[in-house]
């Protein structure tokens, strides 16, 4: 299903809760699950699983259980013709008990990832240095969350001795158009709008992933390779900044 189709939602289900996902779960595809942790609350979890049987048990391709007995952990696992596998176990707590909470799932080409936004975001417009120039293998990563009337936002990599972006992403929610270009001495380019799917919708959460290569940059939305944008702005080791403004709550920067 492409990200920019209605999403369903369920709201205020009676617990436990066993829904029916019609088109089964793709890659890039996001479910989100807002709640209040109970103050007796010793663990919940949630499962994807296949099917709703009980005897013999569905498998189950991925549990997440937190659990907050002692300084609290987070298990993560799957059930296989009735056998749990090895369990993956983090031990960093982001639910309180009597807190409401927030955690966004998505399913990737290989894994499924769960994030818990903590609540803070970072001011937009939004201007700050790369932890280094950036050079062919490093990625950019921006989390964020699209507002409820969105109009556009722009991510924005640019050298820092002058005017030039050296790439201009601007996905533009009314017109579902997703531009890219960039701005050299006093000039905009040819502007490049085409992408399979528009991957962007009021109120969804994201994670945009910049790889720069030797040639191009190369762009993800959610796991979910979307486009790649060749250099017209060559000197890499001059791009320093990065700019995000526009219509997003903005949770997440980092350069790796």
């Amino acid at each position: 299903m492409p990200l920019d189709q209605l999403q369903k939602t369920i709201h205020n289900p009676v617990i436990p809760y066993t829904g029916t996902i019609l088109s089964g779960l793709l890659p890039g595809e996001l479910v989100v699950i807002q709640g209040s942790v109970p103050d007796d609350s010793d663990r919940f979890q949630v499962d994807f699983q296949c099917g709703s049987s009980t005897k013999p048990r569905a498998d189950v391709a991925f549990h997440f259980n937190p659990r907050f007995k002692k300084s609290g952990s987070i298990i993560c696992n799957t059930l296989e013709k009735e056998r749990w596998g090895w369990e993956e176990i983090t031990y960093e707590m982001p639910f309180q008990k009597g807190k409401p909470f927030k955690i966004v799932f998505m399913v990737l080409k290989d894994k499924f990832q769960g994030v818990v936004p903590d609540g803070s975001q970072l001011v937009v417009p939004y201007i700050a240095r790369l932890n280094s120039a950036l050079r062919p293998g490093q990625t950019v990563v921006i989390k964020g969350e699209v507002n409820k009337n969105p109009n556009s936002f722009a991510v924005n990599l640019k050298p820092s001795d002058s005017k030039d972006i050296a790439l201009h992403l601007n996905p533009r929610m009314k017109t579902k158009v997703f531009v890219r270009n960039s701005y050299l001495c006093d000039s905009w380019g040819e502007e490049e709008k085409d992408v399979t799917n528009f991957p962007f919708s009021p109120g969804m959460y994201f994670e945009l992933l910049i790889f720069c290569d030797v040639h191009q940059y190369k762009v993800a939305i959610n796991g979910v390779h979307i486009l790649e944008y060749k250099h017209r702005f060559k000197q890499l080791e001059k791009i320093s900044v990065l700019e995000v403004t526009g219509d997003i709550q903005l949770l997440d920067v980092r350069s790796l």
